[in-house]
């Protein structure tokens, strides 16, 4: 348990930063609170009335999603991997290959539902 004590120590530092930055920010920090600045802020165009529910956005915005997860995914496993890659020998190779077919496999989804034309 004692080789976790930094962890700990650092992650109460963390926590007791977040805590105290909070707090001096609300405290210190200006109230002038009006009317427009009340108001949603959309890059400088008026809002828009959206319907109940929020709406239906189209399909490019999952499948970039999807792209940036899988991608996300692929580095996870890959850069351990290249660090041990003498020690995991033919299992680890083999193990490897499996993953990238699959990888392959999303990729090619991706590209078939039109998630890599960005025009």
């Amino acid at each position: 348990m004692e080789l976790y004590g930094p962890i700990f120590v650092l992650g109460g530092i963390g926590a007791a930063f977040v805590v105290v930055s909070m707090v001096v920010g609300a405290i210190a920090g200006p109230k002038r609170y009006n009317r427009a600045k009340l108001q949603a802020y959309e890059c400088g165009i008026e809002p828009t009335p959206q319907p109940a529910g929020g709406g239906r956005f189209t399909i490019k915005y999952y499948l970039t999603a999807m792209l940036f997860i899988v991608f996300d995914i692929e580095i996870i496993f890959l850069y351990p991997w290249a660090v041990h890659f003498d020690a995991l020998g033919v299992f680890g190779l083999v193990a490897m290959l499996l993953f990238l077919v699959n990888v392959s496999i999303a990729y090619a989804y991706e590209w078939r539902r039109g998630g890599l034309e960005w025009a």
